[in-house]
């Protein structure tokens, strides 16, 4: 939602470490030569704790899969898009294999570890050249993976589209708000988790009735925005987290990203942010993806592409909050009320966007 933190869909209060047997037991298993340095990498999802190692042969990032997304097939079918990224020259991170096996999936006790080279760059400054070119990226994204032959058995994992689960979870707020804050607030939110519920069906209808059940599905990337790139100044330096790979139509990749990037805030407290996203960056956003020959968002995608974003929103929001009363380190009620104005906002102005985008 925020430019500087994306918290995954059920992040807790207390992050998660490593243990030091654990970590000796799991870097055994590469060629990293001598360690010289080892610290905690807070960047992310705390249930997904990450180490910077420094050794002699380099920089590398330990991830250690947060529960819920460690299914090994889907890891598996990230790796395959990670590693075939890397291969036509896409800018990833890359993978580290395991010393002999080559292997770049590791399991432990029932957990999931993956190591990286480290990538270096700088966090999304929200320069218009910077989203153009996260526009642009994307589509080069959906062409790369276009041509792959991948195997897509574990890729059907439920995106933010006509979702039972996001209502499943919007169902569970008030209870956890109240768990969080206070049963005056649990039921004082309650006429908001109705309307972000009504929104978020009306939203999904309206898409269903621009045709897209029958818009065709390939590999997306799941979570497009500003957390999930480094940037060289214009250029993006890598691609991070393909947790969320899955199989859906593209429109539901490029309006979270036009979402992502043209979010607006106004310093720390959701109260104050504005209700209206950032045209100019919606706008340039979906020029850059427009530029990739063969990636023209159709006329149906871009009209529904408003309401999609009110479904990603929805979607995004309900998780934490559904989990622990909270969106990362924001009060539950706050966020609530902040989402309820920007999803009116975009419902009032759908059509004005769309004529815009198109």
């Amino acid at each position: 939602m925020c430019a500087s933190e994306h918290p995954a869909d059920t992040d807790s209060a207390i992050p998660e470490v490593f243990e030091a047997g654990e970590l000796a037991v799991v870097l055994s298993r590469y060629d990293l030569g001598v360690i010289e340095s080892v610290r905690a990498f807070p960047r992310g999802s705390r249930r997904s704790p990450k180490l910077l190692i420094r050794s002699e042969r380099g920089v590398f990032l330990l991830k250690r899969r947060a529960k819920g997304r460690d299914d090994p097939r889907r890891v598996a079918l990230a790796h395959q898009v990670q590693n075939a990224l890397a291969a036509s020259g896409f800018p990833v991170a890359q993978l580290i294999g395991q010393r002999g096996s080559g292997a770049t999936l590791t399991e432990l006790e029932g957990s999931i570890y993956e190591l990286f080279r480290f990538a270096a760059g700088e966090p999304y400054a929200q320069q218009l050249p910077q989203t153009r070119e996260a526009g642009r990226m994307l589509a080069v994204f959906h062409r790369e993976v276009g041509a792959m032959a991948l195997r897509l058995e574990s890729a059907g994992h439920q995106g933010y589209h006509l979702s039972p689960h996001v209502a499943a979870q919007l169902g569970l707020v008030p209870d956890r708000i109240s768990a969080a804050e206070g049963r005056a607030e649990g039921a004082a939110v309650r006429g908001v988790v109705m309307e972000l519920a009504r929104a978020y069906a009306e939203a999904g209808e309206r898409v269903r009735r621009l045709g897209a059940d029958e818009w065709p599905a390939q590999i997306t990337h799941g979570d497009w925005h500003p957390g999930n790139m480094l940037f060289k100044g214009s250029t993006i330096a890598a691609v991070l987290d393909f947790d969320t790979v899955r199989q859906e139509p593209r429109a539901l990749d490029v309006a979270n990203g036009a979402l992502q990037f043209s979010m607006t805030k106004d310093g720390d407290d959701p109260a104050s942010w504005p209700d209206f996203p950032d045209e100019s960056r919606l706008r340039i956003f979906c020029e850059g993806y427009d530029s990739v020959e063969g990636s023209t968002i159709s006329l149906c995608e871009v009209q529904a592409l408003p309401w999609l974003m009110i479904e990603a929103l929805i979607a995004e929001t309900a998780g934490p909050i559904a989990a622990t009363g909270r969106f990362g380190t924001l009060a539950g009620t706050k966020v609530l009320r902040m989402v309820d104005r920007k999803v009116r906002w975009l419902e009032q102005h759908a059509e004005h966007l769309a004529g815009e985008l198109g």
